[in-house]
């Protein structure tokens, strides 16, 4: 029986109804101070609290779709994700501006010869300040590369998220170099942080008005600020942005809406309306302009195509996002200018494992779309 199938569910309800029942029925016979009698209750008891709690665990499991199958689970899953092209890729567009960079911390990247630095950018238009992690490859250091600027991927974690754990996670600096060792990929810069930045407030990556800038400081302090700091490509054409869940959501719309700035979006397992709850707060004040733009689906619908390359992920059995991913391919293909690509698993949860099967396909896919040809 699958994890998340019904049958699972039932028969583990089953056990634990039949469990409580024992228990209540069973009680007065191990009424005794015997040794026997009290481990019989203690195992009463504990076997009764399991089967509730792998009642709850199952049915949450099955709501939000953490964990597609056993082997999910278990980190059993290995087979990577493929990416499939729907319609021809290009490049274009020009740059943003304003913004700040410090370095706060340094130290080796894991096991790569690379370094990660540990900023703390400042939002010179948008007064937004957040820390991040910018991995710079072996490469960056080397005489022969000393003349050359590198292609730049921003990174960007679900809600709340933490940069540390694109690194420690899901490796994104271990895989992008053991890519470029391997020559299926060009060596990038990576500049890994959340999408919240002003926590705890889910921002959405909107420009909330009378709140955090979110949006601006993504499409235009962030890539001035890099820019400055490091040499990097200072053409749109160098830079693509990738995130899983709201990450994903925000790479999506910030490829979408700012074309000019970053050149190619990868959404894992994205979502393509931004949901408004207790997290999030109003995000738009009552502005319907600024509640259609952020929706994705509104994007497709009214505004000219964006010359930009997007992905998507999602999984056929285990992500609630599946039906919608399918349909966002077709209507993206519709509009025939943007260029669409997707990962579609066999199966896979909204977790960590899934998306480490689809970050080096993605990788290979931001390499081939941003940086010199």
């Amino acid at each position: 029986m699958g994890l998340t199938s019904t049958p699972t569910l039932l028969t583990t309800t089953l056990c634990a109804t039949a469990l409580l029942t024992g228990a209540v029925w069973c009680w007065p016979r191990l009424a005794r101070t015997t040794w026997r009698t009290v481990g019989g209750r203690v195992g009463l008891l504990l076997a009764t609290q399991l089967a509730l709690f792998a009642c709850v665990v199952l049915a949450a499991n099955r709501s939000f779709g953490f964990y597609a199958s056993w082997a999910d689970l278990f980190g059993q899953e290995r087979g990577e994700g493929v990416v499939v092209d729907h319609t021809p890729y290009g490049t274009g567009g020009q740059g943003g501006a304003g913004g700040a960079l410090r370095v706060v911390g340094l130290r080796d990247a894991d096991g790569t010869g690379g370094r990660i630095q540990r900023v703390r950018v400042v939002g010179r238009t948008t007064r937004i300040a957040t820390p991040a992690l910018v991995y710079l490859p072996p490469e960056y250091f080397q005489p022969r590369y000393r003349t050359r600027t590198f292609p730049v991927a921003v990174v960007l974690t679900g809600y709340p998220g933490t940069a540390e754990a694109l690194v420690r996670g899901l490796r994104y600096p271990r895989t992008a170099h053991r890519l470029a060792a391997a020559g299926r990929m060009r060596p990038m810069v990576l500049v890994m942080l959340r999408p919240t930045v002003a926590p705890p407030r889910d921002t959405e990556c909107a420009d909330v008005p009378g709140g955090p800038r979110t949006e601006s400081f993504f499409a235009e302090d962030l890539p001035a600020a890099v820019r400055v700091h490091y040499r990097v490509d200072r053409a749109p054409a160098g830079w693509g942005v990738v995130g899983d869940s709201t990450g994903g959501y925000c790479a999506l719309k910030l490829a979408m809406h700012h074309p000019e700035v970053y050149a190619a979006g990868a959404g894992l397992s994205p979502y393509y309306r931004a949901p408004v709850d207790r997290t999030t707060g109003d995000l738009y004040g009552g502005d319907r302009n600024l509640r259609d733009r952020a929706d994705l689906w509104w994007c497709l619908a009214h505004l000219p195509a964006p010359d930009t390359s997007l992905l998507v992920s999602s999984s056929r059995t285990g992500e609630n996002n599946y039906k919608d991913t399918l349909e966002f391919i077709r209507r993206v293909k519709a509009k025939g200018v943007t260029r669409i690509s997707s990962i579609i698993l066999d199966s896979g949860g909204h977790n960590f494992n899934t998306w480490r099967r689809e970050i080096p396909a993605t990788l290979r896919w931001m390499s081939d779309r941003i940086g010199e040809r």
